[in-house]
């Protein structure tokens, strides 16, 4: 049986240039190295080069061994000095050298990470690739928050929603789908365009006091959170600035969250209230 914890080795071209090397595209979680996977962390340990976003932890960052190479290709909003297509060509370029990479993306990078999109130029320039899944930043803070991210009697469902499009595209989501007060939205890079998000999902339907966490850098000693309902949400993150990344969950299981501050701004409906001690 193949072992598929080891990267597919290939023969050396004909004509003499090194064999391709491997590149892994790895979930760096959302910053608690503790919540890391073990094969996330031998592909690190052991990688030749890791090429890393900005949003990847510090605390992920220690755990890259001192001699291994790192390549920093971090983007913030609005801020892009490696632009998307030059990070392709860079995990082309170390493939090509032969070397084993370890690709670090902050959370899962199938999961607005990009991941789909390095694959594919990895894969047509012949470079061999794959995933290794990390744990999102949703689950991250649920875990720590002590929340369901679904509950059969009260969230039937979970979708996992940008709050941002490329170059200041407008946000064409369809609003009408995601307005449902009987799912968790978990919205991604949506600080920006929170009030938005709010306007035109209370428009289609959902109830302005419908509990929402706003929480910054999950999981991490740095970890905030803002707790209050789908109106009040977007002025309450203008007036209390987090740094990024920032993620919002939106829906009744919101209110089940421990620990969070400031209080709910509205009271949660009976059947939610959970004793606690």
């Amino acid at each position: 049986m193949k072992d598929s914890r080891q990267p597919t080795r290939r023969a050396a071209p004909a004509d003499g240039s090194p064999a391709p090397g491997h590149v892994h595209l790895i979930g760096a979680g959302p910053g608690d190295p503790d919540l890391l996977t073990l094969r996330a962390l031998r592909l690190i340990q052991s990688a030749d080069v890791v090429v890393h976003d900005r949003l990847v932890a510090d605390e992920i960052l220690a755990c890259i061994p001192a001699r291994t190479r790192r390549v920093a290709v971090g983007k913030a909003a609005g801020f892009h000095p490696v632009p998307q297509e030059r990070i392709n060509e860079i995990l082309v370029e170390l493939g090509r050298a032969g070397l084993t990479v370890a690709r670090l993306k902050g959370g899962d990078p199938t999961i607005f990470g990009r991941g789909g999109e390095e694959f594919a130029a990895l894969t047509a320039a012949g470079i061999p690739c794959d995933y290794t899944p990390g744990i999102t930043a949703a689950q991250g803070a649920a875990a720590v928050l002590r929340l369901p991210l679904t509950h059969r009697r009260w969230s039937t469902g979970l979708r996992y929603v940008t709050g941002h499009r490329a170059r200041g595209a407008p946000l064409d989501l369809d609003w009408a789908s995601l307005a449902d007060p009987r799912t968790t939205l978990a919205v991604y890079m949506g600080a920006a365009n929170m009030a938005e998000i709010a306007t035109r999902l209370i428009a289609h339907g959902m109830p302005a006091d419908l509990p929402v966490l706003a929480v910054s850098q999950a999981s991490t000693p740095r970890e905030r959170h803002l707790r209050g309902d789908l109106g009040s949400i977007a002025g309450m993150v203008r007036d209390n600035p987090m740094p990024a990344p920032m993620l919002f969950l939106i829906g009744h299981v919101a209110a089940l969250a421990e620990d969070a501050d400031p209080p709910v701004s509205v009271p949660a409906p009976a059947e939610l209230r959970v004793p606690h001690g």
